[in-house]
């Protein structure tokens, strides 16, 4: 049984409204969850690429990695990139901009808590020697060293995908629908290379507690400010503006 594009959108609205309300301490709570799933995405993709990156290692990677969003959805946490679908509650004017905004600051600080808390565990799980220390080094050096439009633009393409794979899973009412609806989106933007502002609030820590030449500044300047505007472009404006458009009567 599946839900039509109308029956998504009115269930989006009802969970922009639900999100908008929670308690401040379960907004932080439930994103330090969710920032710790989307890190164990990381993870796995790191050590699926350590030894060589090649187009298999990352396949193999991408198709681990969804595993955060599913655990974020169906386990239950707040994710800010998913949230950006509330704006689909704001248009129809079911919440207010400050309920918007105080979700996002408090889900994305939450976010960043628990990804910075998993990498911290990370590195100091002696998990990462050899190659697994240096390739998630070397990621964290390439996404900190980003120039600004490139991330930007690639934040975009991110969570379009990633907002799509939330929209996506609604249409279903099976759970294994609704694991393929999220699985596909969020490989794809894996193996194509877009940013994705949470997970690298832990690829980006990971490898600076490693010891990758990497500063607070490069790491915010670099990457997670640029990223995250493209994240809101894509997912808070693109896709709800054009479902609300489509479907608005």
């Amino acid at each position: 049984m599946t839900n039509s594009p109308k029956e998504i959108l009115n269930i989006w609205i009802s969970n922009g409204k639900n999100k908008a309300a929670l308690p401040v301490y379960k907004m932080i709570l439930l994103g330090i969850l969710a920032g710790m799933f989307i890190g164990f995405g990381c993870h796995v993709f790191v050590l699926a690429t350590a030894s060589e990156v090649t187009t298999v290692s990352k396949l193999i990677g991408a198709a681990l990695f969804p595993v955060g969003l599913m655990m974020v959805i169906f386990c239950g946490a707040e994710l800010f990139t998913g949230n950006n679908l509330m704006t689909l509650a704001l248009m129809k004017k079911e919440i207010t901009v400050q309920g918007l905004l105080k979700n996002w600051c408090f889900v994305y600080l939450g976010n960043l808590i628990g990804s910075v808390l998993l990498a911290f565990f990370l590195a100091k799980s002696g998990l990462y020697t050899g190659d697994a220390m240096n390739r998630a080094m070397a990621v964290a050096a390439s996404k900190a060293n980003m120039p600004f439009m490139d991330a930007v633009i690639r934040g975009i393409l991110c969570n379009i995908l990633v907002v799509l794979a939330c929209w996506f899973q609604a249409g279903s009412k099976e759970m294994s629908g609704k694991i393929f609806a999220v699985w596909f989106p969020i490989m794809m933007f894996v193996f194509a290379g877009f940013e994705h502002s949470v997970a690298n609030m832990t690829y980006v820590p990971l490898g600076m507690f490693l010891g990758a030449d990497v500063t607070l500044g490069g790491f915010l300047l670099g990457n997670l400010i640029p990223v995250t505007i493209g994240n809101l472009i894509g997912g808070a404006l693109f896709i709800p503006v054009f479902y609300t458009l489509i479907y608005k009567d």
